[in-house]
């Protein structure tokens, strides 16, 4: 699946959903619709409500390529939480503080299915885990989250940003606003190093370089979550990062691109739960 083909496909779906209110444009002697409030969501006394789904994403096949693949990936957010003597988090109308797991997959680098990195290490799968927490208003966000890496990197990442929101109806949220990510020295040094001995056995095409900690990229993302019948959700989302700082000064980044994107179409469900 190319890149080209990927975005289209993002765009056909978000025009569609936005054709699909075209009727609410007015004339210039109609009075303008108010945009429309968050849905209030009946918990019925539940302490625990929560979404879950899956996802396919098309990602880069490494962190700095300019190749795309399709992968899997779960969905799963944090509504409310209430914890007696403690307090709540969230609240029937999405609103407020929220917290959960964030959790991210980096497919394996094989060095030798690229021409341009053959000489490199591989750099086996990587399974990030970590919390994330957002604060949202009625029409913007702020949001964050730290993962550490397990398997074939190690060290911390983050990622934060804010959004702006538009709600043309109940069933459609649209976000819209700038990311920032950064990660720790052991983080970049998988994915962005090059030692010595892998630059000779590169035969001196890729330069050794050790990158620091610091600023990995920044970019802009936008979502549209419908939902399509009482607690089932359709979510496009797209991400476009663009790497900078000794992430972008990699020899190996150089040998691919700089711009990296995202595009995701998911499904999920809102479970309720009374645990007290």
């Amino acid at each position: 699946m190319t890149l080209r083909s990927a975005g289209a496909a993002f765009a056909l779906l978000l025009g569609s959903t936005l054709l699909a209110h075209a009727a609410d444009v007015v004339t210039p002697y109609e009075t303008a619709p108010q945009p429309a409030a968050p849905a209030k969501v009946d918990y019925n006394g539940a302490d625990f409500v929560f979404e879950l789904g899956v996802e396919g994403i098309v990602q880069p096949e490494y962190l700095g390529s300019k190749d795309y693949q399709i992968a899997p990936s779960a969905l799963f957010s944090v509504e409310y939480v209430n914890l007696p003597g403690i307090g709540s988090f969230g609240g029937p109308d999405g609103l407020g503080f929220s917290i959960g797991p964030s959790f991210k997959y980096q497919p394996k680098r094989d060095s030798s299915d690229y021409s341009s990195l053959r000489g490199l290490d591989d750099v086996d799968a990587s399974y990030e885990l970590g919390i994330k927490a957002s604060y949202e208003w009625e029409y913007a966000e702020v949001s964050g989250n730290v993962r550490y890496a397990l398997g074939g990197a190690d060290g911390f990442v983050g990622e934060f940003g804010a959004s702006a929101i538009a709600r043309p109806t109940e069933a459609l949220t649209l976000k819209f606003g700038p990311t920032v990510s950064l990660a720790s020295s052991d983080y970049m040094d998988t994915y962005f190093g090059v030692t010595p001995r892998e630059s000779a056995n590169t035969g001196g095409r890729l330069d050794a370089y050790s990158p620091s900690g610091g600023f990995k990229s920044v970019g802009l993302a936008a979502s549209a979550r419908y939902e399509v019948f009482k607690d089932y959700f359709i979510t496009a989302d797209a991400t476009y990062d663009r790497l900078v700082g000794d992430a972008a000064d990699s020899p190996i980044v150089k040998a691919g691109d700089k711009n990296q994107y995202y595009f995701g179409l998911g499904i999920s469900k809102r479970f309720s739960l009374d645990l007290f």
